[in-house]
């Protein structure tokens, strides 16, 4: 059964006389859809990834501070990131997380290169999981994009070594700025990759250590290794240029090299761009290839997005506008994939996830206007979760779970 703008369960109206529902949905402004009520997924049904089982799938995206201190976490992203967590994702992913000093986007951005680094971040996971959310950290090496200004400082600039940058130490597949405004990368040698590898096993041997559930490979937005894969940043010509295996090489390698020490019972995500937006660049097709690919080598979620790698691409930003990328690669490889992008109302998550277009939202910009989202849609959807029992005053009575619906730390 289907009504017009505004469904049963969205509504929490299930089992009521169909003239008093009809009666509600007149006086309701509700967005102008239809979606199906009968058994399918939806944004509040679990979700199992890996060994790790989500209560929903509310996920925040992984979103730059830029306010670390030589890599090292601070108390920002303690009230940052714990404040989502209490607000009710089910998984809270911290920020793009460089495995080598130079492969930060930023002299602010936040590190786990070393051990000194895991103390912060366990702190961090461990606030998390005592409210009830999975904790995930994003792995990351900036390549040709590193050492530049925060984004509040204007203009955008490359940040010199005497302010706290490293230009010179700037690397990529090939020696090619991603604009005029950024540094001149040197093109890493084998023994270079080989380095980048490493850093990123070691870099999930210290996530494990700090107690996250989820480690995610950044592989997206312009970066290193989405520099190797997308022939437009990529023109080397030994075995990790040219071809496609020989692109996507670079990424295999780290999957593999992270995916031999991160424990199995815990998930492991890669975020990718699904298309540069260029002509004669990264595609879908190419995408849905790569996605095969990973999740024969153990990847548990595919994080979708795209853009990033050509500073003048014409991106036609909207509404869930990359949540098609997410749909076909989940229809044509058969692997778990998330979703981000200009993803706002419940309605709009609801929908996503019971039309099959991907099997969990990661929402970023909203969840930094609204750190409570996932209880505000909970409401909206009529659905029950569990509110810190600091807050239960504040809660709807009809919305408030008897039996907590966060996660369970049992690992």
């Amino acid at each position: 059964m289907l009504i017009d703008s505004l469904t049963l369960v969205e509504a929490g109206w299930m089992g009521q006389p169909l003239h008093r529902v009809r009666s509600k949905v007149r006086r309701r402004k509700a967005e102008d859809i239809q979606v199906s009520i009968m058994g399918t997924p939806h944004l509040f049904a679990p979700l199992t990834v890996g060994g790790i089982t989500f209560p929903h799938r509310i996920f925040v995206s992984p979103m730059c501070q830029y306010s670390s201190v030589d890599g090292f976490a601070t108390d920002w992203h303690l009230v940052h990131l714990g404040s989502r967590a209490i607000g009710g994702a089910a998984l809270v992913m911290v920020e793009a997380t460089a495995v080598l000093p130079e492969g930060r986007i930023s002299p602010g951005d936040n590190g786990i290169w070393k051990d000194e680094h895991i103390a912060k971040l366990a702190q961090i996971v461990e606030f998390a999981h005592e409210h009830g959310a999975r904790m995930g950290v994003q792995l990351a090496h900036a390549g040709r994009k590193a050492s530049m200004s925060r984004p509040w400082e204007t203009p955008e600039h490359v940040v010199a070594a005497p302010d706290g940058g490293w230009p010179d130490d700037v690397v990529a597949p090939s020696a090619v700025a991603f604009s005029e405004k950024y540094p001149t990368p040197k093109a890493l040698d084998t023994a270079g990759i080989r380095r980048v590898v490493e850093a990123y096993a070691a870099a999930a041997t210290r996530a494990d250590r700090a107690g996250f559930d989820v480690v995610e490979i950044h592989a997206a937005h312009g970066y290193l290794l989405h520099e190797f894969y997308s022939p437009l940043s990529n023109s080397r010509a030994d075995e990790y240029g040219g071809s496609f295996e020989n692109r996507v090489r670079a990424l295999r390698e780290v999957t593999d090299a992270v995916r031999a020490v991160w424990p199995k019972h815990k998930a492991l995500f890669v975020r990718i761009s699904a298309t540069d937006w260029t002509d004669g660049g990264w595609d879908i097709a190419q995408s849905v290839e790569l996605a095969k690919l990973l999740h024969t080598h153990g990847v548990d979620l595919l994080d979708v997005s795209s853009g990033g790698n050509v500073a003048a691409a014409k991106i036609p930003v909207g509404p869930g506008y990359q949540t098609e990328f997410a749909a076909r690669i989940k229809r044509e490889s058969g692997i778990v994939t998330g979703t981000v992008g200009m993803i706002t109302g419940p309605v709009q998550a609801d929908t996503i996830i019971r039309t099959g277009q991907a099997d969990a939202v990661l929402l970023a910009r909203e969840m930094l206007r609204d750190p409570y989202w996932p209880l505000h849609a909970a409401e909206r959807l009529g659905q029950k979760i569990s509110w810190p029992k600091q807050y239960l005053r504040a809660a709807h009575p009809d919305t408030v779970a008897r039996e907590p619906v966060r996660a369970v730390m049992k690992d």
